[in-house]
């Protein structure tokens, strides 16, 4: 009967994934925005982010992952290396909370199940909500609207993860979100009415960039193995 139980829990332990291995931690780091208004550079943290991450990690090679974090992105003109945004001088500075979850990839294998050193790069990818508020320009002059949108994108992240102990994992990454939205930058306002204020270049969406390092926790149930 104790084989015959074993052999089941064994089974079903397998049919969850081998292993319930999960990750809770923090992302601490900065962001910077790329679009019509501001610095176009790709990697330039301005402000900081903060959030908070959770790993499902179903095999040495492969997790789901969840993240929020919170930011204030900044748009400058007069930091941009373009003369004509310059002399425009352009300036946004708006809260933005976001919502992600996808699933991550190890080049090596990062078995959490081992007491020795682990080490892998990552990437990262799923698709992310980014909430934040709606704005727009008026003879130079920013003016805020009573709304507030939720920008679809893609997070495409890079990065290195190790263990420091056999609990805690420490890992580093640049992670850019491409928008399915051009109006984080206020420069396709969102009333209908105020359409002639439009600006900026209509067939690129706008995008964003995390930077940091992230600390997580390890638990959960190891596998299961059976004597029989």
């Amino acid at each position: 009967m104790k084989k015959i139980y074993c052999i089941l829990l064994f089974a079903t332990i397998i049919q969850l994934g081998g292993a319930q291995i999960y990750e809770i931690g923090v992302f601490g780091g900065g962001s910077n925005f790329i679009g019509d208004v501001g610095s176009t550079k790709f990697i330039a943290p301005k402000k900081l982010a903060i959030g908070g991450i959770f790993r499902w990690n179903r095999s040495a090679r492969h997790s789901y992952r969840v993240s929020v974090i919170y930011t204030t992105l900044l748009g400058n003109d007069r930091k941009s290396s373009d003369p004509k945004r310059q002399e425009r001088g352009y300036f946004f500075k708006e809260e933005a909370l976001e919502v992600s979850a996808g699933i991550e990839f190890t080049f090596l294998d990062f078995d959490l199940h081992r007491n020795s050193f682990n080490f892998s790069p990552y990437i990262y990818t799923g698709v992310s909500m980014l909430n934040h508020p709606n704005f727009y320009y008026s003879n130079n002059k920013l003016i805020p609207e009573k709304t507030k949108s939720n920008a679809f994108g893609i997070p495409i992240a890079l990065g290195m993860k190790v263990n420091l102990t056999e609990d805690l994992i420490f890992g580093i990454e640049v992670a850019a979100r491409y928008t399915f939205s051009d109006e984080l930058d206020g420069s396709i306002p969102d009333a209908d009415e105020l359409k002639e204020l439009q600006f900026g270049n209509f067939n690129n969406n706008d995008w964003y960039v995390f930077s940091g390092i992230t600390l997580t926790y390890t638990f959960g149930q190891n596998p299961c193995f059976c004597d029989y």
